[in-house]
Formats: C-alpha cells, sequence, structure tokens
C-alpha cells in the first residue's frame, strides 16, 4: 500500500484522487466505462480494498459534482511522495487518452496540475508520450 497514514487521512486522500480522476473522465462530457475501469485500477494499485471502490467511488464523484475548482481535489495530494504522484498522473494520461486523443479542455487540465502538483514539464512530458505510446501499442495490438 502506497499511503503510511491512518485508515481515516488514507480514504480522504483516495476520495480526493479518486475526485480528480473522475474530474479529468468528465472534462470532455463523455464519462465512459472504460474511464471508470482506470480508476478502479488506479483505485487498488494505490492500495484500496477491493470491497471499498463503490463507495469510494460514490464519494468521490458527490464531492466532483459539488465542487467549483480542482484545487479541493489537489491540495493534500500534493504532498504525496514523488512515486505516488506519477501513477496519479499516469492514470490521469490513460483516461484522457482512453479514448485514443486529448481535447484543449484535457490537455489544459494536465498543465494546470502540474503546477498544482509539484510535477516538472520534462516529467509531465514524459508520462504523457509513455502513456500515449502504450495507448497506441494497445491499439494496434487488437
Amino acid at each position: 500500500m502506497f499511503f503510511k497514514k491512518n485508515e481515516i487521512n488514507e480514504n480522504n486522500y483516495l476520495i480526493n484522487i479518486c475526485a480528480l480522476l473522475i474530474h479529468a473522465a468528465r472534462i470532455d462530457e463523455n464519462f465512459t466505462s472504460d474511464e471508470e475501469k482506470i480508476i478502479k485500477i488506479t483505485l487498488m494499485e494505490l492500495g484500496l480494498n477491493k470491497e471499498k471502490i463503490s463507495e469510494t467511488i460514490k464519494q468521490a464523484k458527490n464531492l466532483e459534482e459539488n465542487s467549483n475548482q480542482i484545487l479541493d481535489f489537489t491540495k493534500e495530494v500534493k504532498n504525496l511522495s514523488e512515486k505516488e504522484k506519477i501513477k496519479i498522473i499516469e492514470a490521469l494520461w490513460t483516461i484522457i487518452y482512453s479514448n485514443k486523443e486529448a481535447d484543449i479542455y484535457e490537455t489544459n487540465l494536465m498543465r494546470r496540475l502540474a503546477g498544482l502538483l509539484y510535477i516538472d514539464n520534462k516529467t509531465m512530458g514524459d508520462i504523457k508520450e509513455r502513456v500515449k505510446k502504450n495507448t497506441q501499442n494497445d491499439i494496434s495490438s487488437k
């Protein structure tokens, strides 16, 4: 498990991370089952029990719907380790490229998140290109 915090704080982090992932999935106004699957996999990789995923997603959707800025989702996330932040950024780019392309709103979101999460441009670009390449390889292998 990534998080070394007590269960209450851990759940708050995971709800905020999940809300951020949901925000990225919804920003193009097309929240797909593929994007939800990526969110579930990410939550499990971050250590959330499979039994808690549905409830966490439900709480995160409510949080995302009732928030008017991404700052609400990133204020705790920015204090995570570099490894944890990279995992989240990879998941965000995977969600964005799950429909094979990034639109202007998605690209703008990631640019803003780079600053909010203290991710340098080179790291952000490397992650983006890796995810984009993996997505293209997945398409060509089908």
